[in-house]
């Protein structure tokens, strides 16, 4: 194994089925206002987290909520984690300004987030 580790969650994507309605939850129990406020996307940062709030899971489709883990080469990390048994369901793919994302299942189904900001 190389040394790719991850520099942890920091990322973490709820689907919601009411964008404005969640938005007002989030900001109570976080006690801040979005950082990032659009029809497709509400971003809060918070204690060095970014939580995100995808309407109706966004193109991915999510149902459940999607823990990105940073990584220096996403590249190299997906190669990894295939490797020992994951599988990719979203392959690498620029979302904006650089930083790149996948998704991939583990042994259980369960759906992963890698992150590599440029």
């Amino acid at each position: 194994m190389t040394d790719s580790s991850t520099q942890g969650i920091k990322t973490v994507l709820h689907p919601v089925s009411d964008l404005a309605k969640a938005k007002a939850v989030y900001a109570a129990l976080l006690g801040l206002e979005p950082t990032s406020d659009a029809p497709y996307y509400v971003g809060f940062d918070a204690a060095g987290q970014h939580i995100g709030l995808v309407p109706n899971g966004g193109p991915q489709g999510a149902t459940s909520p999607v823990s990105y883990w940073h990584v220096q080469d996403i590249e190299a990390k997906l190669a990894e984690v295939t490797a020992a048994g994951g599988t990719v369901k979203e392959a690498a793919h620029d979302v904006g300004g650089g930083r790149l994302v996948a998704t991939f299942t583990d042994l259980d189904g369960n759906v992963l987030g890698l992150l590599q900001d440029s």
